[in-house]
Order: structure tokens, then C-alpha cells, then sequence
């Protein structure tokens, strides 16, 4: 009972983060590792987990959304066939192989993460053309189908890389560009729990309880964000992920 406490109250934290700042995968993920996951298990159980959020965090950008170019829609095509690979490639990895992998897969995280915010300014100073062309749209899909199919072996740390991504696009309001990456998010974690389900490292007890904390935390962030200095919550989750990595590295070489 303790044990399902703890995951609860860790999925309203995981959503509220993932809506304000990101990064909430990387509290997330040690917890599931802490009461007693592999760390392969904890990776697929992760996606049940910040589904809900990643919904409710969409439906609180609802108004945003709606102003989005409907267009814009043609990239979760490339976002969908990324995550296929991604999880296809998680499936097909041996739980000892992914143990050597994710101490590096949680600092690659944690360099995305802490790297969003100079991304992100460079790109609404430098990127300011409206301009909609195929051609720019395909390059934009192209980028994102390389960063889904990290995002669907390895779902920590894809929000920002998508977010980025998106700034590239013709909208430059962070709001609009929020709700399209959760849009984003949902898409890829659907096409990797199809994807991995047979395989049977899901752990549906832990995740369902996470999820149910994360719908909560979800939709209360996604109206905090646009109210709250998240410089606060970056420099937490910073400083949990590289914790994490060095705890991980450590246990698993």
C-alpha cells in the first residue's frame, strides 16, 4: 500500500513537471527503478505512466491548439513511424544489454533537457519565417522521425527534442508550440505501448497507478505553466538526472 502511495503522488509530480518544464521522466524513472523494476521493465512501464498526463496536459492547451495550421498534422506522421522503430528496438533488447545502455541513455536526457532552453531562444530570435513550404515541412518530419525513434526505445528527455524541433515551424507562440508537442508525445507513447505489449516487460500495476497521479498532475501543470517561472523546477530535475545517471553507471558497470 505504501509502496502504490508513493507512485501515485510520484505520477502527480512526474505530470505536473512534464507540463511546466519537462523533465518529469527523470524523477519517474529512478522511482519505478527504486521499488524494485529492471530498468527495461521501468522504461516500457513509463510510457502507461505519463500517458494521461501527456492527454490532460493537450486538453489544457485546448484553446492554444485550436489556432494551430492544420497542416501541421502531416508530422505526426513521421512522428508515428519513429516511434515504431524506437519500440521495435526496445522489444528486441536483452534486459543485461539495456542495464549497459541506460545510465547513458538518462545523461543523454539530461544534456537534451538542460540544453532546451538555449535551443529554444535561439530559435524564436533566429527562426521567425512564416513561410510553409512542403519542402521545409518535410525537413521538419525528417528531424522528427530521427528523434522519435529515440523517443520510442527511450521516452525521457523527447519532449524537449520535439519541442525544438517544432520551432522551426511558422508558430512561435510557446503555448501553441506546448500543446503540438504533447500532441506529439501521445502519438509516440500509443504507437510504443501497441508496440511492446506482446513482449510482456510492462508492468501494468505500476504504471496504471503512476498514470492515474499523472492525469491529475497533468492538467493542473499544463495551467500552471503558463503561469509559473519553471527556472526552479530545470535546475531540480538537472541536478535528480545527473544523480540518477552517476547512481545508475555505477550500478550497472
Amino acid at each position: 500500500m505504501g509502496t502504490d502511495i508513493i507512485l501515485f503522488l510520484t505520477g502527480i509530480v512526474v505530470g505536473t513537471m512534464n507540463a511546466i518544464a519537462g523533465g518529469g521522466g527523470l524523477v519517474g524513472f529512478p522511482v519505478l527503478l527504486a521499488v524494485g523494476l529492471q530498468a527495461l521493465t521501468a522504461d516500457a512501464t513509463s510510457y502507461i505512466a505519463v500517458l494521461p498526463g501527456q492527454i490532460s496536459s493537450a486538453f489544457g492547451y485546448r484553446k492554444y491548439l485550436a489556432k494551430v495550421p492544420k497542416i501541421y498534422l502531416l508530422l505526426l506522421i513521421p512522428c508515428a513511424a519513429g516511434a515504431a522503430i524506437g519500440s521495435h528496438l526496445l522489444r528486441s533488447t536483452s534486459f543485461g544489454d539495456f542495464e549497459k545502455l541506460v545510465p547513458f541513455l538518462v545523461l543523454l536526457s539530461v544534456i537534451i533537457f538542460a540544453l532546451q532552453p538555449l535551443l529554444h531562444f535561439h530559435l524564436m530570435r533566429h527562426i521567425r519565417s512564416r513561410h510553409k513550404s512542403l519542402f521545409k515541412l518535410g525537413l521538419i518530419g525528417l528531424a522528427l522521425f530521427v528523434a522519435t525513434i529515440y523517443g520510442g526505445y527511450f521516452g525521457v528527455g523527447l519532449g524537449f527534442a520535439i519541442l525544438a524541433l517544432l520551432g522551426f515551424t511558422s508558430v512561435h507562440e510557446i503555448h501553441m508550440l506546448n500543446g503540438m508537442k504533447n500532441i506529439a508525445a501521445v502519438v509516440v507513447i500509443v504507437v510504443a505501448i501497441a508496440n511492446v505489449y506482446s513482449a510482456h516487460i510492462i508492468n501494468w500495476h505500476f504504471g496504471l497507478i503512476v498514470a492515474a497521479g499523472n492525469l491529475i498532475g497533468g492538467y493542473a501543470g499544463s495551467r500552471l505553466a503558463q503561469k509559473v517561472d519553471s527556472h526552479i523546477i530545470r535546475i531540480i530535475v538537472i541536478i535528480i538526472g545527473i544523480g540518477t545517471a552517476t547512481y545508475l553507471a555505477w550500478r550497472y558497470h
